[in-house]
């Protein structure tokens, strides 16, 4: 089996930061934190967890209205639950690709189109995951003067709002301006690589069309509070978490660790995440003063638990579907 450069960093990278987690973890004071945990809560605070992803299904729907209205639920769901699972156990991240792959096999939604909505749906994330964040540092109860790597972290959450900007500008410009986007590329795929010129002037409007949600005002709306509603969920699944394990820091907590944990997992790992959730989330927690000890055994427990849901609810609709995961590991090719 052939292994990708990107998958040996990740792994390399994920080795490492639970490595760095890890090696001065007293494992006793895991163990008497998971025989202290309410059991009612850990349970519901994975299946207020897994909430998130029919409601990313229901997201889903007004971004794809422009070009196939009224999708219903289901393929959505289906498309979803498959698309989170490949994530969860398959290298190279591609589950947004399967997600866009089992719609677009599922209904008569492009490719090209599907994936170009799953682009406005991560702008979205981006988006709220930084609001919640800022709101979280107006709370009383954030660390005063917080420095991360030297600078307030305030510092931070103002560059990814402007980096944040940024994106959404481009994604309008190609909205706006798709035409003129599509010539630009026909001048340069004649000099260049003649032979894709056509393959990516459908590409181009598909893509175009797939961000189409941000011309409506009213469809924006939407899609911003389902959003919204979707993050809050998952931050309240962090809360109930927190007082299963006996954690005290307040709510406002939720939104900013949710915030440096969705940075953390950007970067190369393994499927699944591990190793960045971790080490992101000891450090967001650090910040409000729980102990190493405790913010180890909440990672690992919401982490682990968390993931198991999803994945056995996208397996069983992939063996429903009749696709193989071998099928879903070649799309990256």
């Amino acid at each position: 089996m052939r292994v990708s450069w990107r998958g040996v960093i990740g792994l390399a990278l994920s080795v490492v930061l639970l490595w760095w987690v890890f090696h001065d973890t007293e494992w006793d004071k895991v163990a008497h934190a998971l025989r202290q945990a309410n059991i009612a809560l850990v349970v519901l605070s994975v299946a207020v967890a897994t909430m998130i992803f029919p409601l990313r299904a229901i997201r889903w729907r007004p971004i794809l209205d422009p070009i196939a209205p009224k999708l219903p639920f289901r393929p959505l769901w289906h498309a979803t639950a498959i698309g989170m699972m490949a994530n969860n156990i398959l290298p190279a991240r591609i589950g947004e690709l399967v997600r866009a792959w089992v719609l677009s096999r599922e209904t008569t939604v492009p490719f090209s189109a599907a994936f170009a909505s799953l682009v406005v749906d991560r702008v979205f994330d981006g988006f709220i995951i930084l609001m919640l964040m800022v709101l979280a540092m107006f709370d009383s109860r954030f660390p005063a003067n917080t420095l991360v790597a030297g600078r307030p972290a305030s510092n931070y959450a103002g560059s990814g709002v402007v980096v944040l900007v940024i994106i959404a500008l481009a994604l309008y410009a190609i909205v706006i301006f798709p035409d003129r986007l599509v010539r630009v590329y026909e001048t340069f795929s004649r000099r260049v690589a003649p032979r894709f010129e056509e393959r990516g002037r459908v590409l181009l409007h598909s893509f175009a069309d797939g961000l189409s949600v941000l011309r409506h005002p009213g469809r924006f709306t939407i899609v911003f509070l389902w959003a919204l509603a979707l993050w809050l969920t998952q931050s309240l699944a962090f809360w109930i978490m927190f007082k299963a394990l006996g954690i005290t820091a307040p709510f406002s907590a939720t939104l900013f660790v949710n915030g440096v944990i969705v940075l953390g997992v950007a970067v190369p790992s393994t499927p699944g995440y591990f190793g960045p959730f971790e080490i992101a989330a000891l450090a967001g927690l650090k910040l409000y003063s729980v102990d190493d000890s405790l913010a180890v055994t909440w990672a690992l427990t919401f982490h682990v638990l968390s993931l198991v849901p999803i994945t056995v609810i996208g397996l069983y609709y992939l063996v429903r579907s009749g696709l193989h995961l071998g099928e879903l590991r070649d799309l990256r090719r």
